[in-house]
C-alpha cells in the first residue's frame, strides 16, 4: 500500500517518528528510582537517630524523618521533577493532561521562592506542601506517559562518557552516602584513609571540632543528585523536539553546572578545607544570586548546552529510525 503524507511535515514517504509516538526512554524511570532510594534512606536516618547528630532539624522519629523527607521532595527533587515533565509533556494526550503538566511545574517551582527552603532550617512548613505536590503530579505524568507509550532503554550518544561522569560523581559522594545511611566511613579500609567521614575536624568560623561528614543528607549529595539526573536525561532530551526540546536541553545543561558547583562546594569544604590544606573555600551556590559564582554556572550551562547537548539532539535526529504512515482504508 503506498504512503500517505505525512501529517506532521506535509511529505510522503518515510519520516522519522515524533516524541509523541515514541516510548518513554527507561533512564526516566532510572532518575525517579534513584530519588526515590535516597528519599527512603532520609526517612529510615531521619527517624533513628536524634536531631543533635544531624544538621539542622528538631523532629524526631517518623515524623522527623517524613518531615526531612518533605524537604527533600522540595529541593533538590522539584528540580528535577520539572525536567521529567518537560520530558513526557509532548506524550500526554489532551488538553486536560498537557494543563495538569503546567499545574506540575508551577508548583514545583514555588521551591524557587525565598524562604521555601533554607539551609539554616530544614524542618518542614506548611508550603513545602506545593512543591511536594507538584512532584507527585509529575511522577504521576511520567507514568501516565509510559503506561500510553511504553518504555525502552536509549543509551544515546556519548554513554560512554556520561557513565564516567556518573560514577566519578558517586566516587566524590562516597561519604555524603554514608551520612545518608547514618554511618561512617571510618571503619572501611582504604576508603577511611582516603577520605573524611566522621573524624572531628573544625572548619573557618567554627573552632568546635566536629565530625567532617555530619549524619544526615547534605547539599553536596543534592548536587550529585542534580548532576546524574541531568546525565540520565540526556537521551530525553535528545527524543524532543522543537522549541520544548530547547527549553529542556537548556535546562538540564543548568541542572548539570548547577548540581556540580554544589558537589564541589561542600566537597572542597570537608575533604580539603578541614584537612587545613587550604582557608579558602568555593562559594555557596545553593541560592542564586548576583555574583562570579553563578555567573560561572550560567555561563557554563550556556557553553554546555551550545556545545553538546544541541549536538546530542541532532544526532539523536538522525539515527532515528523511519517510520512510514499506512494509508487509512
Amino acid at each position: 500500500m503506498p504512503p500517505v503524507p505525512n501529517p506532521d511535515t506535509g511529505a510522503t514517504g518515510a519520516h522519522k517518528p515524533t516524541a509523541g509516538r515514541a516510548p518513554v526512554p527507561l533512564e526516566l524511570g532510572l532518575v525517579w528510582l534513584l530519588l526515590a532510594l535516597v528519599a527512603t534512606e532520609i526517612v529510615v536516618t531521619y527517624a533513628r537517630l536524634p536531631p543533635r547528630e544531624l544538621y539542622h532539624v528538631s523532629g524526631r522519629g517518623l515524623a522527623g524523618g517524613l518531615g526531612r523527607a518533605l524537604v527533600f521532595a522540595n529541593w533538590p527533587v522539584a528540580l528535577v521533577a520539572i525536567a521529567t515533565v518537560l520530558a513526557v509533556a509532548e506524550r500526554l494526550p489532551g488538553r486536560g493532561s498537557r494543563t495538569l503538566a503546567a499545574l506540575s511545574v508551577l508548583l514545583c517551582a514555588v521551591v524557587a521562592w525565598p524562604g521555601v527552603v533554607e539551609q539554616a532550617d530544614l524542618d518542614p512548613k506548611p508550603v513545602n506542601a506545593l512543591p511536594a505536590a507538584g512532584v507527585a503530579l509529575a511522577l504521576a505524568l511520567a507514568a501516565a506517559a509510559a503506561r500510553r507509550h511504553g518504555v525502552r532503554l536509549v543509551g544515546g550518544h556519548a554513554a560512554g562518557w556520561r557513565l564516567a561522569a556518573g560514577v566519578l560523581a558517586l566516587a566524590l559522594s562516597l561519604p555524603w552516602l554514608a551520612a545518608d545511611l547514618g554511618v561512617y566511613l571510618d571503619r572501611l579500609p582504604g576508603l577511611g584513609d582516603v577520605l573524611l567521614s566522621g573524624e572531628l575536624r573544625t572548619q573557618p568560623g567554627d573552632p568546635t571540632p566536629h565530625p567532617a561528614v555530619h549524619h544526615g543528607h547534605h547539599h553536596g549529595m543534592d548536587g550529585t543528585l542534580l548532576v546524574v539526573c541531568g546525565l540520565l536525561l540526556v537521551p530525553t532530551v535528545a527524543a524532543v523536539a522543537g522549541r520544548l526540546g530547547t527549553v529542556l536541553s537548556g535546562y538540564v545543561a543548568l541542572m548539570l553546572t548547577y548540581g556540580a558547583a554544589n558537589l564541589a562546594n561542600d566537597a572542597w569544604l570537608e575533604q580539603v578545607v578541614k584537612r587545613g590544606w587550604t582557608s579558602r573555600e568555593i562559594p555557596d551556590v545553593t541560592v542564586p544570586s548576583l555574583g562570579i559564582a553563578w555567573a560561572v554556572i550560567a555561563v557554563g550551562a550556556a557553553a554546555f548546552w551550545a556545545s553538546w547537548l544541541r549536538r546530542q539532539r541532532r544526532l539523536a535526529r538522525k539515527a532515528a529510525p523511519a517510520e512510514t504512515i499506512p494509508a487509512p482504508k
